[in-house]
């Protein structure tokens, strides 16, 4: 899949097959992740692979809107260290998850982190050291559904020169 056809075709999926994801592939997807745009170069991304059954359980228990992480093989743990910049660089990391996802062929959800009220126990979790923040939290598998959800027309967001 060529990278404009990633973009425009990734969808949310929330329904996944038990099916295990190969570590290579989530090692590239990972590599993917660890490639994205950074403020003044600072990476401040970790990236926890959580593949154990009851460890995404306590995760999506923990959540409001991803109770579907118990679901997926894979939950991807994005964590930044406290820097100016720290959302902007995980977001970016975080997207770069989801289109290098796609390109493989599996379905993913990004569930928010960083304003939730269940950032800090999801760093307890999995044991992520002082002065880090959850960015997001990325169910990634096999995708049992493929949602075909409209996006806003590129006419009704798009301006030139002024609002």
């Amino acid at each position: 899949m060529d990278a404009i056809e990633t973009l425009k075709t990734r969808r949310a999926v929330r329904t996944y097959t038990s099916d295990a994801l190969p570590r290579d592939i989530i090692e590239d997807i990972i590599d993917c992740g660890r490639l994205a745009a950074t403020a003044i170069n600072i990476q401040p991304w970790e990236f926890v692979v959580v593949t154990d059954a009851a460890l995404r359980g306590r995760i999506a228990e923990a959540t409001d809107y991803g109770k579907f992480i118990a679901d997926a093989p894979v939950c991807v743990v994005v964590l930044c260290r406290e820097t100016k910049y720290y959302l902007e660089d995980g977001s970016a990391a975080t997207q770069n998850i989801l289109l290098a996802a796609h390109a493989h062929g599996l379905g993913s959800c990004w569930v928010a982190g960083d304003k939730k009220p269940y950032a800090a126990d999801i760093c307890r979790l999995v044991g992520a050291p002082p002065g880090y923040k959850l960015i997001s939290l990325i169910a990634i598998g096999y995708p049992a559904e493929r949602p075909e959800k409209a996006k806003r027309p590129l006419a009704d967001v798009l301006h030139w020169e002024k609002y």
